[in-house]
């Protein structure tokens, strides 16, 4: 938009102070702005404006009761697991670790271990035990985060400042406070397992710069037939580093759980910055984890700001503290210090504190500030080894952390000649990239509707992922207010033209409704990326495909979608989305925090859909249209809105996502490749009447089969370039 170009909500708010000034009827003073020359009226739309990010301020408001929060807690972690790729969780077969070169210390010992979590992506890490053990042990996961070396750290002489600053008491633990750690929590009778990250110490299939450094989008990596990491391709899988990582995790904790000395009942998870990330991402989506302590991380503030923290979809319209409310009522610990994390105990904790009393367990939870720079030390770490000794039940009185000799990096190292290091190159992350999603195709192909009970799967799965994706469904009848503007009289029909305001949401749709004399009691809503202004002809008049609707007694309403007609300067389409200012071309940096443009549109059309279904005039039937790029669009909506809806006619022209190559693309939908692409998005219309333009019966047989399964026919129209096909089948509906 131009700076010569205002919204009208900035109108309005004028107007109003004017009016209460007694300078000026708000009226008057609206009609003055909208009729200047100098203006250009936009809608007050609050997505308008800066995007959010992950510096953004992310406060979490308890449910009001359990049932809520059961309800609220169901799509949370169906929206977590879409983003981390894990809906549905793909398959796990046994795990064979290969287990080799054990260090043996006084009252512990360390083995060096890996395994493949899917075929070519690997885990490796040591594994801590007590010595002269016997029975289950309770396990501990330790994922290290982003300190240097990550399982191979060591603090170096910075050691000296946090000893005299009483940050440690020792050099050797504060040196190594990763491996101080699992030394003692092994001492402590537990089974320990400090794994590395994507790419770091021996962590393979991934190089460090990759998969925590991306920063610049690679042309040559992103066709669809050849794409890695972090590429729009990627994104439309729903593949990213945060997701291999927590799948990684998840893998963890079945192989330890497969061990005959793991007690299942007694998991614990810790992890300190990018390891509390992991920490408190696997708690909530594992429940067989007992307890969960992430240290410096959790806060109402900075969410984590590596591209290994952040996903598509994980925070839109939630938090790294709801999403550690998820653990309830298992127990969980948190510690903060002089970093984002330093507010912890008045902002995040008072209100996990209210929602594990209304859970019923108000001591499970808890989180202490120390003043110290961002750090996992020996006060962090004592805290979380009493947490441990009362939620796994280790049986300590007192706990008392001692020094140790550490593991040297040539002891640690995972790899050697008798077991070499795979190789990390562009060639074998394509390789593995190309594999992980041939099991996930093949997966989600297996959900294809044949029946009645299959459709019913199809659904669940694939259209539980599809309502994540968009992240919401039909607004509530009264939700929405039509604000007229302009009322004209015409050739037997009345044309409006408003703003269509849903009010939850503060979102604003410049719209035109045309309203006939005689009226047939039938709603036509005509979605056009071009705009509203296309059910005009170049004279004025309405079109003539839209006119033969008004004249057959449908009213139409046209509004403009999100960042379409009245909401630029050119009243065309925006040609990219728009993205955070953040100089890495990583998408989740964007779409972590807010909703794909594709989704935002399809938004508008649930908001229209709202309206007319809703109205006070009572319609007996809403049809909706989607023709010049909001075909699909028009769909998606459709398929959230059920039996709302009763046609539906799009023009998809052919339209795949899988032709999407940059990140930015307008119609970039993370995900949707991975569950079926358009054709899904079809299928899921079922069992409303549909006419599809731009398809054949071949080109969308998964949409054929779930309407056959529906017992409901689907109808291909040739393609016109003037919509007259589908005005015909409409009228047909009539």
């Amino acid at each position: 938009m131009s700076d010569r170009s205002v919204s009208r909500r900035s109108i309005l708010q004028l107007a109003s102070s004017a009016a209460v000034a007694g300078l000026l009827p708000s009226e008057m003073l609206f009609a003055s702005a909208i009729s200047s020359n100098n203006l250009a009226l936009v809608p007050g739309d609050a997505r308008i404006g800066a995007l959010k990010d992950l510096d953004g301020y992310f406060p979490f408001t308890p449910s009001k009761s359990v049932e809520a929060w059961n309800v609220r807690k169901e799509f949370l972690l169906r929206q977590l697991k879409v983003a981390c790729g894990l809906w549905p969780m793909p398959e796990r077969p046994p795990i064979e670790a290969t287990v080799h070169g054990r260090v043996e210390r006084d009252d512990y010992t360390v083995d060096r271990v890996y395994f493949e979590s899917s075929p070519g992506l690997l885990v490796t890490g040591s594994l801590y035990l007590p010595k002269n053990a016997s029975g289950k042990l309770p396990t501990i996961l330790c994922p290290h985060g982003h300190w240097a070396n990550g399982r191979f750290h060591d603090h170096g002489d910075s050691i000296k400042n946090e000893i005299a600053s009483d940050g440690e008491k020792f050099e050797i633990g504060g040196r190594h406070p990763l491996q101080a750690r699992c030394v003692q929590l092994a001492r402590m009778g537990c089974m320990v397992f400090l794994y590395d990250m994507l790419g770091y110490a021996d962590g393979s299939s991934f190089t460090q710069p990759l998969a925590h450094g991306f920063a610049k989008q690679r042309p040559a990596l992103s066709s669809p037939e050849t794409w890695g990491l972090f590429s729009a391709q990627s994104e439309l899988r729903s593949w990213n580093a945060l997701g291999l990582q927590t799948w990684n995790s998840v893998r963890t904790v079945d192989w330890l759980t497969s061990r005959p000395d793991c007690d299942p009942t007694r998991i614990g998870v810790t992890g300190a910055s990018g390891g509390g990330t992991q920490t408190f991402i696997l708690a909530a989506l594992d429940e067989r984890v007992t307890a969960a302590f992430p240290a410096v991380m959790v806060s109402t503030a900075m969410q984590g700001g590596c591209t290994c923290e952040n996903a598509s979809y994980l925070r839109v319209n939630t938090g790294n503290i709801e999403i550690a409310a998820l653990i309830a009522p298992r127990p969980i610990a948190m510690s903060g210090a002089d970093d984002w994390t330093v507010d912890i105990e008045t902002k995040g904790l008072p209100e996990l504190q209210k929602h594990y009393a209304m859970l019923g367990v108000p001591d499970n939870v808890h989180a202490k500030y120390f003043k110290y720079p961002h750090n996992y030390n020996q006060h962090s770490r004592m805290m979380m080894y009493n947490f441990f000794n009362r939620t796994l039940n280790l049986g300590f009185d007192e706990i008392v952390e001692r020094d140790y000799v550490p593991l040297t990096i040539a002891g640690a190292t995972v790899f050697d000649a008798e077991h070499p290091a795979p190789l990390k190159t562009e060639a074998t992350e394509v390789a593995l990239m190309h594999a992980l999603d041939a099991a996930q195709q093949k997966q989600i192909a297996a959900l294809a509707p044949h029946d009645a009970v299959s459709l019913k799967e199809f659904r669940r799965v694939v259209g539980g992922a599809l309502e994540a994706m968009i992240g919401r469904t039909l607004p509530p009848a009264g939700s929405t207010y039509l604000e007229k503007s302009e009322e004209v009289s015409r050739n037997g029909f009345i044309e409006y033209k408003g703003v269509l305001t849903l009010r939850s949401h503060a979102e604003e749709l410049p719209t035109v409704l045309l309203f006939p004399q005689n009226w047939n009691k039938q709603v036509v809503l005509w979605f056009d990326l071009q705009g509203k202004n296309r059910v005009f002809a170049a004279d004025g008049q309405l079109n003539k495909q839209i006119s033969r609707l008004v004249n057959a007694g449908f009213s139409v309403a046209s509004p403009d979608l999100y960042l379409t007609g009245d909401f630029t300067d050119d009243h065309k389409p925006v040609s990219q989305m728009p993205v955070v200012k953040n100089p890495r071309e990583f998408a989740g940096f964007t779409l972590g925090y807010n909703h794909p443009l594709f989704a935002q549109r399809v938004h508008d059309v649930l908001t229209s859909l709202s309206s007319a279904k809703y109205h006070e005039q009572n319609p007996s039937k809403v049809h909706v249209v989607g023709v010049h790029g909001a075909g699909v669009i028009t769909a998606a909506a459709c398929a959230l809105a059920g039996n709302l809806v009763s046609s539906i006619a799009v023009d998809t022209e052919g339209f795949r996502f899988e032709s999407i190559t940059e990140i930015r693309d307008v119609n970039l939908l993370p995900g949707a490749v991975k569950y079926g692409d358009t054709p899904a998005i079809l299928a899921l219309c079922a069992p409303t009447k549909i006419a599809i333009a731009g398809e054949t019966a071949d080109s969308v047989g998964l949409m054929k089969s779930a309407y056959t399964a529906s017992a409901v026919s689907a109808e291909f129209l040739a393609k016109s370039d003037d919509d007259s096909a589908i005005v015909d089948w409409l009228l047909k509906q009539a």
